[in-house]
């Protein structure tokens, strides 16, 4: 997503097994949830959504910049003045400027942001809650299984729209004198309507299945290392969130931004392979791997299967081709984490607030 994706993220200051649940100060005389703890009244679907949308799409704009690196430094890794995350950074800018470098792809982006995250929490909460409090299933296996069932509800949304994205952040400006990308595009329309025109609408889905294996694998690491980290914070602070303690907003934002930047260093070759596949131009000739082949040169790899992408990025690039970008894309993940976790839980509040809230409510 684009994150969606950035997007799979818990609630603030609330129990494990409640995430998007606000605090209450008054007592309620609900059934006990499988967890042990007292059921609080659950955030009605939409707020969640609603919610999720906001935080994910602020996220998303605060750190679209970086992101931008990350395509470029994926897309062409041979690229020198790409290759420093901080140089690249100044040297977009620099050339490109803000809108069309560093912002090159933000409509795109907030295409699929905010409809892509909603999608996910009303997923996600909507899961959660069936398999925990109906079925009694076990939470880690709940967190992961909402996490895998939310990304491929929002994927058919966020998925277009990171192609669009990821195509306009490797070219960056129109007729752009400072890098050439193999792409063109006069603006978000321009690229719709070329994209369609010349490759077919299909071409939007690029990479679907190279999208998928690398949001899932993330979700997964990430709900399990961010429910982790939050038990150790709970214990070396001394707290007990079961009886409705919270953590405080660092260690709120310490532990989501640990748990986003752990597993997006992790899953960083499905993120290249993903942006390859996205970003390949279909009219150029295919390279194969080679004995004659420059090690650390990149290859256009001409296939949407990940493994087999995987695999020619490592004969042809090594494990630095790999994992090129891994650097944006563990600051990006941590910090939109953060991000993300704060606004999600500020806004569900006042949405709770403004439109009222109670359990099980759609």
């Amino acid at each position: 997503m684009s994150t969606p994706s950035v997007i799979n993220m818990t609630g603030l200051s609330i129990p494990s097994h409640e995430i998007s649940h606000p605090q209450h100060t008054t007592t309620h005389t609900q059934p006990t949830s499988p967890t042990g703890s007292n059921d609080e009244p659950l955030s009605p679907i939409i707020n969640c959504m609603l919610a999720g949308g906001f935080g994910g799409a602020i996220g998303d704009s605060v750190m679209h910049s970086l992101d931008t690196v990350k395509t470029r430094q994926q897309g062409s890794p041979n690229t020198i003045k790409y290759r420093n995350m901080i140089s690249a950074y100044s040297t977009i800018f620099r050339e490109e400027g803000l809108r069309r470098g560093l912002y090159g792809g933000y409509g795109a982006a907030m295409l699929g942001s905010f409809p892509s995250t909603a999608i996910f929490f009303g997923t996600y909460e909507g899961t959660k809650r069936l398999m925990i409090d109906t079925w009694g299933i076990n939470e880690t296996l709940t967190h992961l299984t909402a996490g895998f069932l939310g990304d491929f509800a929002s994927s058919v949304v966020y998925v277009p729209s990171e192609v669009l994205k990821t195509r306009l952040q490797l070219q960056g400006q129109f007729n752009n004198p400072h890098f050439n990308s193999g792409y063109n595009y006069r603006g978000l329309t321009d690229a719709i309507k070329t994209l369609i025109a010349k490759e077919g609408a299909g071409t939007l889905f690029f990479g679907y299945k190279a999208t998928l294996c690398r949001d899932l694998p993330f979700s997964a690491l990430q709900f399990a290392f961010y429910e982790k980290f939050r038990d150790w914070a709970f214990f070396y602070n001394n707290l007990d969130s079961k009886k409705g303690d919270d953590l405080s907003i660092t260690f709120e934002l310490l532990t989501g931004a640990a748990a986003g930047g752990l597993a997006g260093s992790i899953t960083t070759p499905l993120d290249v392979i993903k942006t390859r596949i996205q970003t390949q131009n279909p009219s150029s000739e295919p390279v194969t791997p080679s004995a004659t082949h420059v090690k650390g040169q990149p290859v256009i790899l001409q296939t949407g299967s990940v493994l087999k992408g995987l695999s020619i990025v490592y004969r042809t690039e090594g494990v630095s081709g790999l994992f090129s970008g891994v650097g944006p894309r563990f600051v990006w993940t941590s910090i939109q984490s953060s991000i993300m976790l704060l606004l999600y839980q500020v806004a569900l509040r006042n949405l709770n607030d403004l439109l009222g809230n109670g359990k099980d409510q759609f």
